[in-house]
């Protein structure tokens, strides 16, 4: 079904009918996700939808063990368990039963290029047409305002409003940012969301985070995905931050200052959009100026027509009637 990679070994029902599945999802473990919003939001998918395992990538390949180092289970006197590093394609049926791919597992160490060829091979055996991803990325925002995130595609259009947050900026790379490069490149459409977690909460898993990568995502794709166990989740979440807080003012300060801050920057986000609606009843420079040249062609002809004596002098006698010959008879 697929030219042959050394990267991947694709399963024996998938090599003799691939189904045809438009949408790549990718969570690759190993790089920034702050409140563990991409792995909380692999693991939920694999444990409430439908999926099959379509290809399996060569690990052995990609990764470098000595900078991960997996862990193994030591009891007693022997070696009982040895946590393997995994990169496995799935496919997987939503809550509609719509099908989609999902690439999840650690991220390649080694061979990106390599590795993004042979992502695009399969997306061409599988008749991929879109690549979608989420992770969390720290900001100084209160985790008691709504969850922010930050949307970007290879297409601008299918953002709609959205407003960037960013301007342009270099940041470190991935193999997942380095698949949304190349396979946009390839033609196909990519897109994704970082969600704005609170840097105080980035080591922790943050459901409130994960709940908008969620509706974010299906916002983009078209996926109906399950969030009722993610929302409950990320309720308990909650309650578990707000009694860390009441016992830790210094805690509380922080997290107040956040607050006043983020409400200052809504509050001039507010003005700027007001000023931005007013700018846009003002003349352009192109009606000024075409304004401008008429007047210079014709200065009077923006003037009023001049008041006729002789209409105020018949306006003045009919006010007055004929009362002025009336007096005379009298």
């Amino acid at each position: 079904m697929t030219p042959h990679s050394p990267l991947f070994r694709v399963e024996a029902d998938a090599a003799r009918q691939p189904k045809p599945a438009p949408l790549l999802m990718v969570s690759l473990d190993g790089f920034l996700d702050a409140g563990h919003v991409r792995s909380m939001l692999s693991e939920h998918l694999l444990d409430t939808l439908e999926h099959e395992v379509v290809a399996t990538f060569d690990t052995d390949e990609l990764v470098d063990y000595r900078s991960r180092r997996p862990l193994m289970t030591f009891d007693a006197d022997h070696y009982t368990d040895y946590d393997d590093p995994s990169l496995i394609l799935y496919r997987v049926q939503d809550a509609a039963g719509e099908p989609f791919l999902l690439l999840h597992g650690t991220e390649p160490d080694f061979r990106w290029e390599g590795f993004v060829e042979a992502v695009r091979q399969l997306s061409l055996a599988f008749g991929v047409r879109r690549m979608v991803s989420a992770h969390g990325i720290p900001m100084a925002v209160p985790h008691t305002r709504p969850v922010g995130t930050t949307r970007f595609a290879s297409d601008r259009s299918v953002l709609g409003d959205h407003t960037p947050l960013f301007g342009q900026v270099r940041v470190p790379s991935s193999a997942d940012s380095l698949l949304h490069l190349r396979l946009a490149e390839s033609g196909m459409l990519t897109m994704g969301v970082a969600v704005h977690v609170p840097h105080y909460l980035a080591e922790t898993q943050f459901g409130d985070a994960t709940v908008a990568a969620a509706d974010t995502l299906m916002d983009l794709t078209g996926l109906v995905l399950p969030t009722a166990e993610l929302i409950a989740a990320a309720g308990l979440t909650r309650g578990r931050i707000e009694e860390e807080l009441e016992g830790n003012e210094e805690a509380k300060e922080v997290v107040e200052g956040l607050e006043k801050r983020y409400d200052h920057f809504l509050e001039g986000q507010r003005r700027k959009s007001l000023l931005a609606a007013e700018a846009a009843n003002l003349p352009s420079a192109d009606e000024i100026g075409a304004q401008l040249e008429a007047f210079l062609r014709d200065p009077d002809a923006g003037d009023p027509a001049p008041e006729d004596p002789s209409t105020d002098q018949t306006d003045q006698t009919d006010q007055d009637g004929s009362g002025q010959e009336g007096g005379g008879r009298s």
